[in-house]
């Protein structure tokens, strides 16, 4: 897939989180399900923080400040990239990633504005990306050593698998 695809792509599953939001109830958003895990807004919270957070490593990627290296990703990290899809088991969040950028219960009218940040921030840096080194690299919690292309390519991975994420919510709050 094309950056310009992929830029496409991630924009639609943005869309897709901002026309969602609009479909759950104010009461419940932050209300944590009933079978444990993360509320809405916990999910709003961590998946656009991770968003914001990966279109700034692939911009650092895409510039010259970074010293190429020949370190890549883990196995799992070629399996998601390659496979482009998470496994289809759940797992928690490592606490690295926990401790830097926590998942927290956030107002909708903060979920609106995440949105539009990630928008412009993932605009921005497509452009970029097209013409970065494959060597620049930053560490991703789990999956290795990514360049910018993973970067993005992980966004949309990422935004795409917290959207089934959603769905178990709906379920278990009693919305689907």
């Amino acid at each position: 897939m094309t950056i310009e695809a992929q830029r496409r792509a991630i924009e639609a599953a943005l869309d897709t989180y901002r026309s969602r939001l609009d479909t759950i109830p104010d009461e419940q958003f932050d209300l944590t399900p009933p079978d444990g895990g993360w509320s809405y807004a916990e999910v709003y919270s961590h998946i656009l923080q991770a968003t914001v957070g990966a279109s700034i490593a692939a911009d650092k990627c895409s510039g010259t400040v970074l010293i190429p290296t020949s370190k890549g990703r883990t196995m799992l990290g070629f399996l998601v990239l390659t496979l482009n899809r998470f496994p289809p088991v759940r797992v928690k969040v490592p606490e690295a990633v926990n401790a830097r950028i926590p998942a927290k219960k956030i107002s909708k009218e903060e979920a609106r504005n995440l949105i539009i940040k990630c928008h412009k921030r993932v605009n921005d840096v497509a452009p970029f990306i097209i013409d970065s080194s494959v060597h620049r690299r930053i560490q991703h919690a789990r999956l290795g050593m990514l360049n910018a292309r993973q970067w993005f390519q992980f966004m949309l991975i990422h935004l795409k698998h917290h959207l089934k994420q959603l769905d178990r919510i709906d379920r278990a709050l009693g919305r689907s």
